[in-house]
């Protein structure tokens, strides 16, 4: 169990503005339905995939590794509603690979936290606060987040392709109270970044044979990786909260990225964010194959 550190609740009724974008703090969100999906992968395939020499997968046994996959409907935030749509691999940070599921136990000691893929968001003010302040790899995209009877599912497209959708049987009941922190790192800048969340609600969850999901990749380039990652078919997690709260850290850290000859090529820097504005608009929703219709910007179910 993990509470919000005493400095981050020091902060209440004080106020920030950082790149022109107002926040009111501690940065939190409020009543934010959110589903989570684990799929085993190829550990070995996955680091050959990771930047430079301090971020690892985490391997549960052998060589299998963790893709999460984690959508967040923020509903009521400083910087207006977004879906998140994250696409991550489950590490360790340290010089080393640590060893099989040891971190689970010593997450500090290991660093364990997951390494963001793909972060795709629905508006243009997440965008240049995410990438700008904490270096996550956002980008707009077309987003929806469905609540069915028996399913919550949500699909991210990018310039009229479908990148990733996921749905997960949703869990019969959702009735464990959570309160639990995450490390994201990311790349950006040509460094490693790393940045916390805090999050409580009450939690649904599905495990081993009893998880049911569909996971699919599309033709969009940003994703063509992702097919090679030996990516389960079948998940072995799932997870829904009917309405989280979370709160983000101001504190991050970052290190310069190594490797053993100067990379070619210029990495992604802050140009592609110097220009962003503080736009709430959402793109129009993700085209859903089979229901003849795009969902309205924002459409919740």
């Amino acid at each position: 169990m993990f509470k919000v550190p005493k400095r981050i609740q020091q902060q209440t009724g004080r106020y920030a503005k950082v790149d022109g974008i107002p926040y009111e703090l501690p940065i939190n969100s409020r009543a934010s339905p959110a589903l989570m999906a684990a799929f085993t992968l190829d550990a070995r395939k996955a680091a050959a995939w990771m930047p430079g020499n301090e971020v690892h997968p985490l391997r549960l046994w052998g060589n299998k590794g963790v893709l999460f996959i984690t959508v967040i409907d923020y509903r009521d935030t400083d910087i207006g509603p977004y879906i998140e749509f994250s696409v991550a691999i489950a590490c360790t940070h340290g010089r080393r690979p640590a060893p099989p599921l040891l971190p689970l136990l010593f997450q500090r000691h290991h660093g364990l936290g997951q390494y963001v893929v793909d972060l795709p968001v629905s508006t243009e003010i997440s965008v240049k606060g995410g990438k700008g302040i904490w270096g996550m790899p956002k980008h707009q995209a077309n987003l929806d987040f469905r609540i069915d009877g028996s399913t919550v599912s949500s699909q991210y497209d990018k310039d009229g392709q479908l990148a990733v959708r996921i749905e997960i049987d949703r869990p019969r009941r959702t009735w464990l109270p959570i309160r639990a922190s995450a490390a994201n790192y990311c790349q950006f800048r040509g460094m490693l970044m790393k940045s916390s969340i805090y999050f409580r609600g009450k939690f649904g969850f599905c495990f081993g044979s009893k998880a049911s999901a569909r996971l699919t990749l599309g033709s969009h380039p940003r994703v063509q990786p992702l097919k090679d990652l030996g990516i389960a078919s079948k998940p072995f997690f799932t997870g829904f909260l009917p309405s989280s709260s979370g709160v983000l850290d101001d504190h991050f850290e970052s290190w310069f990225l190594s490797y053993p000859q100067l990379p070619a090529g210029q990495p992604e820097g802050m140009e592609s964010v110097t220009r962003l504005g503080l736009s709430q608009q959402w793109l129009p929703g993700p085209h859903r194959s089979g229901d003849g219709s795009e969902t309205g910007t924002g459409a919740h179910s």
